[in-house]
């Protein structure tokens, strides 16, 4: 009977895991220009698998949402009016590791969300601010 229980409880399908923790992530990653960028984001859920999400890095405030499917999590955003998404794997610790770009980008970026502590507040750490040209092509994504 016991076998019966085990065998039957792995054959039943993975429920959605809740991938991404609300609350505020330091934020690292290399822009698309291979320059780096540090910054915040904070995520909140909004249902079982979607959320927003906000990155602040140096004075560019980028909003978004994602969905989380098992081990990855999703993103779409607008940066300087192109849509840009991202794609990111839940790591054991809680962090984010993936990849983004923007519509038209000849790369992608890399970046790397690691939570704070519970009840940490927001503190941006220093970062590269964005480029003065608005025909440049966008630096920090976030």
């Amino acid at each position: 009977m016991r076998r019966l229980v085990l065998a039957c409880a792995l054959m039943l399908p993975a429920l959605p895991a809740h991938a991404q923790r609300d609350g505020f992530y330091d934020v690292t990653g290399k822009n698309l220009d291979g320059t780096d960028y540090t910054g915040v984001a904070q995520i909140r859920s909004v249902g079982l698998n979607s959320f927003n999400i906000v990155w602040r890095t140096g004075s560019q405030i980028v909003e978004g949402v994602g969905m989380a499917s098992g081990r990855t999590v999703s993103v779409a955003y607008g940066l300087a009016q192109r849509p840009g998404m991202g794609i990111y794997t839940l790591n054991p610790d809680g962090s984010l590791e993936g990849e983004w770009t923007i519509i038209g980008a000849p790369t992608i970026g890399r970046e790397r969300l690691v939570p704070r502590e519970a009840g940490a507040t927001e503190t941006p750490p220093a970062a590269t601010p964005p480029p003065a040209d608005p025909d440049a092509p966008a630096t920090p994504p976030r």
